[in-house]
C-alpha cells in the first residue's frame, strides 16, 4: 500500500516553518503574482528560493500555485517568473490556465505539471486526458465521492485529494459570482468570499445560505489510503500558523494509526464544525458558519499548538564512525542514507585524567538539537590514553551537518533546463467586422429550443432534453448536444452520448476537461464552453490543438481584451442572458427550506434576487440582472458568434431575446467593461 504524502499550505515562512516541523512531506506555496491566494503573505522571488532550501533539507517538496488565468499582456512577466522558480528549485507547478501549463512547457521542457482543482476535473476521462498531456498529478473536484475518487486513482497519474480545510459552495474554477459582484475574480486569485455574505430563500436578514461547514477528512485517512490516493492536502495558505500544524500534526497521527483529536481541529478553526459529506455521500447537514464560540476556542489552544513547531524536526538518522589515532588528524565520518562526509580535526592530545572513550563520542554526537539529524549510531576506533575537547568535538559535528545538509539540498534540489523562451502571439484567423453575429442559443426548455431553431446557427441543448425532443424533425447539425456541466455517472453519460452519435447527433459542448476528453473519445466535434475559461490568446490556442473548432471566451474578460486575443479558434461571447454565478452540487434552497417550499431563488442582503436553476445533480445560482449587449454588438470586433443563454424564457421571450429586444426588468453589461 502506498504512503501518502502530507502537503501542507504556506501562506508565510513562518507558516512554512510549522508545517516542515510538524510532519509535513510537502508544502504548497504562491508568490507574489499569478496565485490564487493573493490575499496570502506570499513569498517573494527570493524567498522562493530559500523556502526550497528548507524545504529540501527536510526532505520536502515544494510546489508553487500558479493557477490562476493570465493575461497576454502578462505572459512575459510569467515565464520570466516561472523560469526564475524553476532556477530557484520549485518541485512543481500547480496550474489552472491552459495557456500557462504550454508557456511552462516551453520555458521549462521537464518541469513537473500538478492539475489545480480549478480545472474542475470530476471524472476518469478528464483525469486520464491530463494524463496524457504530461500532466503528473490531477487535484480533483472537492465535490467527488468515494467511489469515483477511487476510480480516478487507478489511473497512471498521482491523485491528490484535500482532506481538511474550507470549501467553496461552488465548484472550483466555476465561480463567478465574486467576479460579477465586486469585480474580484476567484479565476485571477481575487476572491472576495461573496458566499460568507448573507444569502436566503426567504428573506432572513442573516442566514448564510451558501456558507459550507468546513471539510475533514483526516477520520477517513485509512480508506483514502486504501483506495490509493498519493497526496492529503490540507486547505489554508491564509490561515495561521497554528492551524497548519494542529492539522498537520492531526493527519500525521491519523496516518499513523491514532485517532485525530477533532475537537483540538475544531477549536483552532472551523465553521460550525465539520463535514464528510461529498466523500460519503451523505450530504444533509454540510452548511455552517463561522460562530463567536468558534472564535473564543482558538484563544486558549493557540500557546499549546506552538509546541508542535518551536524546534527543528530530526528528519534524518546519522550513523557516525570516529577515529582516534595518536600523531593524526582526528576524523570523523557521517553516513545518511546515500550521502556522506568525512571532517577531520587536530591530532588527539594525551589524556591527563579521563580519555575520551565511546561514551563520551556518544554524548557529544548525539547534541544534534537545532538540525533536522538525530544519531542512530556510533562506532569509534580509539587509541588508548588519548583525549579529544569536547569543544573541538563540537565543532566537527557542526561542520559535519553543515555539509551534510548543504548534500541533502543538493541531492533533493530538482535540476531543471531552462530554455530562453520567449512568448510570441499564436497566429490570428482573419476576422471581418460585421454589425451582426450569428447566434447560439443556450435552452433549457423544450419550448425555448422549438422557439430558437430557426433564429439560432445552433442550438445548444441539455442531454436530458434529448428524450423529450422530436429529433426525427430537427437537423442534427442545428444541435448541441450540452452534458451535464458536473458529471456524476460518467458511465451513464458515454452511453447516452453514443446513442445521440448514431442519431447523427454529432456536436459536443465541452465545460470541462471531463467533456473535451468524453467528445475526443467518441468522435464528436467539440465546442468549448464559457467555463473552460480561456482569457488569453495561448489558450485559445492550447484548445484549438486539442481539437476544439471553437470556444466561448470567458465572460471575465473585458471587451479591449476579447478583441486582443489572437487565435485561429473561432472565438464566441455571451452577449445575452443571466450570468451563471455558482455552480454548486448541494442546493441552498433545499437546505434551507426542503424542496417542497422551493422558492427558486436567493435573496442577497441588497435585496436582489438570485435565480437557482436546478437539475438532477448540480444546481446553477444566475445573476439577477440580465446581460444584454445585442445594441453594442459592433464592438464584438474580434468574435465569430455570439451567444444567448436563457433561463426562464418563454417561447416569445426567446424570439425577441435572439432578435435583440431589450429585456424588461434591470439589464447589466457584465464585465466586458469594467472588467476584473
Amino acid at each position: 500500500m502506498n504512503i501518502p504524502e502530507i502537503l501542507a499550505p504556506a501562506g508565510s515562512m513562518e507558516t512554512l516553518h510549522a508545517a516542515l516541523r510538524s510532519g509535513a512531506d510537502a508544502v504548497y506555496v504562491g508568490g507574489k503574482k499569478f496565485s490564487a491566494r493573493s490575499s496570502a503573505a506570499n513569498f517573494s522571488e527570493a524567498e522562493l528560493a530559500e523556502a526550497a532550501t528548507i524545504c529540501h533539507k527536510y526532505g520536502a517538496k515544494i510546489y508553487l500555485a500558479v493557477n490562476t488565468i493570465i493575461c497576454d499582456d502578462e505572459a512575459d512577466e510569467f515565464c520570466r517568473y516561472i523560469k526564475s522558480a524553476a532556477s530557484s528549485g520549485i518541485d512543481a507547478f500547480i496550474v489552472q490556465d491552459w495557456g500557462c501549463a504550454g508557456l511552462i512547457r516551453r520555458c521549462v521542457p521537464d518541469a513537473v505539471l500538478h492539475a489545480s482543482t480549478q480545472m474542475s476535473v470530476h471524472t476518469v476521462s478528464g483525469a486520464r486526458m491530463l494524463g496524457r498531456l504530461g500532466f503528473t498529478r490531477v487535484v480533483p473536484a472537492r465535490e467527488l465521492d468515494k467511489e469515483t475518487l477511487r476510480r480516478i486513482c487507478a489511473l497512471d497519474i498521482e491523485t491528490e485529494v484535500f482532506v481538511h480545510g474550507a470549501l467553496c459552495m461552488s465548484m472550483s474554477g466555476q465561480c463567478y459570482m465574486s467576479a460579477i459582484i465586486g469585480s474580484r475574480s476567484a479565476n485571477r486569485g481575487c476572491c472576495g468570499q461573496a458566499c460568507r455574505l448573507p444569502f436566503s430563500a426567504d428573506g432572513k436578514a442573516d442566514f448564510a445560505a451558501l456558507s459550507l461547514k468546513d471539510l475533514s477528512l483526516l477520520p477517513k485517512s485509512n480508506e483514502l489510503t486504501e483506495i490509493g490516493v498519493d497526496s492529503f492536502k490540507i486547505e489554508g495558505r491564509m490561515k495561521r500558523p497554528e492551524y497548519v500544524a494542529s492539522a498537520v500534526n492531526e493527519l500525521k497521527k491519523s496516518l499513523d494509526g491514532s485517532s485525530p483529536d477533532m475537537q483540538l481541529l475544531k477549536g483552532i478553526f472551523s465553521r460550525s464544525g465539520f463535514t464528510d459529506g461529498y466523500f460519503t455521500g451523505v450530504r444533509q447537514n454540510m452548511f455552517g458558519i463561522r460562530e463567536k464560540e468558534d472564535v473564543t476556542a482558538a484563544h486558549s489552544l493557540i500557546p499549546k499548538i506552538h509546541e508542535l513547531y518551536r524546534n527543528e524536526r530530526a528528519v534524518h538518522e546519522l550513523d557516525f564512525h570516529v577515529k582516534i589515532k595518536e600523531n593524526i588528524p582526528v576524523t570523523v565520518t557521517a553516513v545518511c542514507g546515500d550521502v556522506s562526509v568525512t571532517v577531520q580535526g587536530n591530532p588527539p592530545e594525551k589524556a591527563m585524567n579521563r580519555p575520551t572513550d565511546t561514551e563520551m563520542l556518544e554524548k557529544q554526537f548525539s547534541r544534534l538539537g537545532g538540525t533536522v539529524f538525530s544519531m542512530k549510531q556510533l562506532t569509534a576506533d580509539i587509541d588508548c590514553g588519548l583525549i579529544v575537547p569536547a569543544g573541538r568535538l563540537n565543532e566537527l559535528r557542526r561542520e559535519l551537518t553543515d555539509k551534510l545538509s548543504e548534500l541533502i539540498i543538493r541531492k533533493n534540489t530538482p535540476s531543471l533546463c531552462v530554455t530562453d523562451f520567449t512568448p510570441v502571439l499564436p497566429m490570428a484567423k482573419p476576422r471581418k467586422s460585421t454589425e451582426t453575429l450569428p447566434l447560439r442559443t443556450y435552452c433549457r426548455t423544450t419550448a425555448q429550443v422549438e422557439a430558437a431553431l430557426d433564429l439560432s446557427e445552433y442550438v445548444i441543448v441539455p442531454i436530458e432534453l434529448t428524450d423529450k425532443l422530436p429529433l426525427n424533425n430537427i437537423s442534427a447539425e442545428k444541435l448541441i448536444i450540452s452534458p451535464p456541466r458536473f458529471i456524476s455517472d460518467e458511465e451513464r453519460l458515454i452511453s447516452r452520448l453514443s446513442e445521440l452519435k448514431k442519431l447523427g447527433l454529432n456536436h459536443l459542448f465541452c465545460h470541462t476537461p471531463d467533456c473535451i476528453e468524453i467528445g475526443r473519445q467518441l468522435g464528436f466535434r467539440l465546442h468549448g464552453s464559457f467555463s473552460l475559461n480561456v482569457f488569453n490568446s495561448y489558450s485559445a490556442d492550447f484548445l484549438k490543438n486539442l481539437g476544439l473548432e471553437d470556444c466561448i471566451v470567458s465572460f471575465e474578460a473585458k471587451l479591449e481584451q476579447i478583441s486582443a486575443i489572437k487565435s485561429e479558434l473561432s472565438l464566441g461571447a455571451v452577449t445575452y442572458g443571466r450570468l451563471p454565478l455558482m455552480l454548486t452540487h448541494n442546493c441552498p434552497v433545499k437546505n434551507e427550506l426542503g424542496c417542497g417550499k422551493c422558492t427558486g431563488h436567493l435573496i442577497d442582503r441588497t435585496g436582489r434576487s438570485l435565480p437557482v436553476a436546478c437539475s438532477a445533480d448540480y444546481v446553477e445560482i444566475l445573476n439577477s440582472d440580465c446581460l444584454f449587449m445585442a445594441d453594442r454588438i459592433n464592438e464584438f470586433n474580434n468574435t465569430d458568434f455570439g451567444v444567448i443563454m436563457l433561463s426562464d424564457e418563454n417561447d416569445e421571450q426567446t424570439r425577441l431575446a435572439l432578435r435583440g429586444v431589450k429585456p424588461h426588468g434591470n439589464i447589466t453589461r457584465g464585465l466586458y467593461y469594467r472588467g476584473i
